[in-house]
């Protein structure tokens, strides 16, 4: 959308994305220290205890996630990745967790009709295992792709709404004006950034969020010289950050719904996204770290530095 190499773009977003992750966590230490006291009636200790002595953890258990990081790493295609994630999920619970297969099952011990009726479900519907302790059973609670359908719904009805603001030119027309009155770096990188929030609050889709506003914006940032990845760093500080503080926003939705915790509620102690747009515009004002197309002519930046 921008117009840059992925990995340039990564590359490029650490100048903003490692000093803001250095100020969440001090925010987070100094929260830490200050307060965060554990309700009476709640023993981390016990509720540690508990997840041990009912579940298999072992580090063995990372080969799942490594195996898919593998094959992202290899460019596979995401559904077989998630296909054989799934599956070597399924396999490992069998192999490293017997009895409680066994017992979630009905059947009282591992058999291979109760493993493949567990997995199953595991995966499209609600499993709910019984340790005694009604905290670790909710913690441990899913719902498989059935609990996840609510925020399909709205992730659907998104994207339609979006696709209708989109092909009618409704909000380009408010960020068209935006762009007219902007007269320097910091002003555009504010005014993308500040459009890229809109579209997260309007549009309710981040990729919306990226893709319009890198539209708009693109021409902008050629005019003033300005190298493709501000660009992509600007999209993505911004609109990929505070997309999962709208509860509306797909990205909203699906937080909630995974976590099972209400955006509204994770929404105060989410300094990075909040940081993160702050800390790019920051840049952007100060001029820190913004690369310019060079002059036609002239040598790549960094062929000027083996010079």
């Amino acid at each position: 959308m921008a117009g840059t190499n992925l990995f340039t773009h990564i590359r490029y977003m650490l100048y903003t994305t490692l000093p803001t992750i250095f100020v969440t966590l001090i925010i987070f230490t100094i929260l830490s220290i200050g307060g965060g006291k554990i309700a009476a009636d709640v023993s981390v200790a016990d509720t540690q205890r508990m997840i041990t002595d009912y579940y298999y953890i072992s580090p063995v258990l990372f080969l799942v996630p490594l195996a898919a990081v593998a094959m992202i790493v290899f460019k596979m295609p995401p559904v077989p990745v998630l296909f054989v994630g799934s599956l070597l999920g399924g396999v490992m619970a069998v192999v490293c967790q017997p009895e409680l297969i066994g017992s979630l099952s009905g059947d009282g011990t591992l058999t291979a009709g109760g493993a493949y009726r567990v997995v199953s479900r595991a995966m499209y519907g609600t499993v709910s295992p019984e340790t005694g302790d009604p905290m670790v059973d909710s913690l441990f609670t899913s719902r498989g792709m059935a609990g996840m359908l609510n925020t399909v719904w709205l992730i659907i009805t998104a994207m339609i709404f979006g696709g209708v603001m989109e092909a009618g030119q409704f909000l380009e027309r408010i960020t068209t004006a935006l762009i007219r009155r902007v007269r320097s770096t910091g002003g555009l990188v504010s005014a993308t950034a500040g459009t890229c929030v809109l579209f997260n609050s309007t549009a309710s889709d981040q990729y919306l969020a990226i893709v319009i506003p890198g539209k708009i914006f693109g021409s902008a940032y050629r005019r003033k010289g300005l190298a493709p990845e501000v660009l992509s760093r600007t999209l993505e500080d911004a609109g990929t950050a505070t997309s999962v503080l709208i509860p509306w926003n797909t990205c909203g939705a699906t937080q909630a719904g995974v976590l099972n915790v209400a955006t509204v509620a994770y929404l105060p102690y989410a300094f990075f996204c909040y940081i993160s747009p702050l800390m790019s515009i920051l840049f952007a004002w100060l001029g820190l770290r913004i690369r310019r197309i060079p002059p036609q002519g002239a040598l790549p930046e960094t062929e000027n530095r083996n010079k």
